[in-house]
């Protein structure tokens, strides 16, 4: 006996775009993986995106904090999940925020084929700016959840991810050495000493 899903047409499904965002060390990569791997149990199609220059825990697999992991195919650009999302039904994508705001299209492209889109990111940078293509996302997604990790300063629920290390780079991948999770107004107060 065929469910409804699966006896659907690529035409007849219900694509959508879900967004998880939060600063570092919410749980938005274990949230993405939580549901990837419940895509798996229920057997439906699926494939895995993360950004190559994302190589802290492993070149291949997504793998958060906690160091929960599953495979993913690591791509250069957003175009190239468009052409490697072939004969899926629900596609993951992690750290959405170093994608090319190509991203942006390329989900809706795939919804719109009925393809179910599960993105995570960080929704702002260091400085607390709006990061990549996470704004965008959200602005487009049919369901957005956002995580917050907890202010290792207050114990108050996280605003940004702090970074500990002097550089002015917008994109500087990073741990606990180089990031702390904290809140708005343990933030301000750093920024107004």
């Amino acid at each position: 006996m065929y469910s409804e899903r699966e006896s659907q047409s690529p035409h007849q499904r219900r694509g959508s775009i879900e967004v998880i965002c939060g600063s570092m060390f919410s749980g938005k990569t274990e949230e993405l993986i939580r549901r990837m791997k419940r895509a798996q149990f229920a057997k439906q199609k699926v494939e895995i995106f993360k950004p190559s220059i994302d190589v802290r825990y492993s070149d291949v697999d997504v793998v958060s904090h906690d160091k929960t992991a599953i495979t993913s195919t690591p791509v250069d650009s957003s175009g190239n999940i468009l052409l490697l999302a072939d004969d899926v039904e629900v596609v993951g994508i992690d750290e959405a925020q170093f994608f090319d705001d190509g991203l942006v299209d390329v989900c809706n492209e795939l919804a719109n084929r009925g393809i179910r889109v599960i993105v995570a990111g960080l929704d702002m940078d260091f400085k607390g700016k709006p990061f990549g293509p996470m704004p965008a996302l959200m602005a487009v997604a049919e369901d957005v959840y956002k995580v917050h990790a907890i202010c290792v300063r207050c114990g108050a629920l996280a605003y940004v991810s702090h970074r500990l290390v002097d550089s002015d780079k917008r994109v500087l991948l990073g741990e606990t050495g180089e990031y702390e999770p904290i809140c708005r107004s343990c933030y301000n107060h750093l920024q107004d000493s």
